[in-house]
């Protein structure tokens, strides 16, 4: 991957301005955050509804001190495990002021499996939850 001066970001199966690339990931009905090998926030995505708000201040910051202190010995074993490369993802679920929040951690690899981090997916799914059947046509 490179950036190109006009701010092009190009990859092996195409290309996004940055300006594309913050849309589509902020448009994602997923809250998104990444914490780079050295166990700092690099990035998290800004949608319109985020389930766990988050501040720009938290960038560059050591996760561990971005989770309550109940909860660190979970953060510290997840990404240890990640980096032996033991897992590869875990989930959890929650159910939190009439929400149902589902919550993915994915180890981040390049091509030659070097652990590179770890990313966050969360999402609210309780309408995904009661889905059945089929659904093939547009919405009106």
């Amino acid at each position: 991957m490179n950036v190109a001066t006009d701010g092009e970001i190009k990859l092996p199966s195409g290309f996004f301005s940055t300006r594309e690339l913050e849309a589509v990931l902020n448009t994602l009905p997923s809250d998104v955050t990444f914490v780079g090998a050295d166990g700092k926030v690099h990035y998290f995505s800004e949608g319109k509804t985020r389930v766990f708000p988050r501040t720009r201040s938290i960038i560059g910051r050591d996760v561990e001190n971005c989770h309550p202190p109940k909860s660190l010995h979970v953060v510290e074993k997840l990404i240890e495990d990640f980096k032996s490369g033991k897992k590869e993802e875990e989930r959890f679920w929650i159910q939190k002021g009439g929400m149902f929040i589902l919550i993915r951690y994915y180890a981040v690899r390049d091509k030659e499996g070097t652990y590179l981090g770890v990313v966050e997916v969360t999402e609210e799914i309780s309408g995904l939850r009661s889905l059945e059947g089929s659904k093939t046509l547009l919405s009106e």
